[in-house]
């Protein structure tokens, strides 16, 4: 028994020693155009998942008006738009050099199946080893509602929120975020 244990021990001791030499040789892929390691999506994935079925709101406070989703998109354009996009635009150089690759909440399905808590909780906190930020400290709550509730209704926004996105979607600095 006491062979078995020091084996299990050694076997353990060599996996542990393995993976530091992996990472501390420099071997590991940490650019952001490297190829994933194995399972990092699917074990940081479900790790997200698990969090969100925990701490998402599961109500949404404000309402959806027309004034919300202006305000949205104003606070989109601002803060959002430069890794995620705006329609008729093209990717900015920051959107094409990240890793993984942020997704395009106004281009295609977006996050319009997600629940608005679910965008809401990724926007106060951020999603880490993504380069998505938490906003929690920068903008209140109802701010990141109203940016969670625009690309929550993204395939359903009234023509003068389009606008808005469309028009100013080059110039973010151009859209001030109300009280900054």
């Amino acid at each position: 028994m006491k062979a078995f244990v020091a084996g299990v021990v050694v076997t353990i001791l060599c996996i542990v020693g393995g993976v530091y030499a992996y990472l501390a040789g420099g071997y590991a892929p940490v650019a952001t155009d490297a190829r994933p390691l194995p399972l990092e999506k699917r074990l940081t994935g479900m790790a997200l998942h698990a969090k969100l079925r925990k701490e998402m709101p599961r109500t949404v406070p404000i309402e959806a008006t027309e004034a919300n989703y202006l305000a949205g998109a104003r606070l989109y354009l601002t803060h959002c738009a430069v890794c995620h996009g705006a329609p008729g635009q093209q990717k900015t150089a920051i959107a094409r050099g990240e890793f993984p690759v942020p997704p395009e909440l106004m281009h295609g399905k977006g996050v319009t199946d997600d629940p608005p808590g679910e965008t809401y909780w990724k926007v106060a906190n951020g999603i880490r080893l993504t380069g998505m930020p938490g906003f929690h400290q920068s903008l209140s709550d109802t701010q990141m509602w109203q940016i969670s509730l625009l690309v929550a209704n993204a395939n359903k926004l009234p023509e003068s929120v389009m606008q808005v996105l469309a028009g100013q979607a080059g110039s973010p600095a151009a859209a001030p975020a109300p009280g900054h």
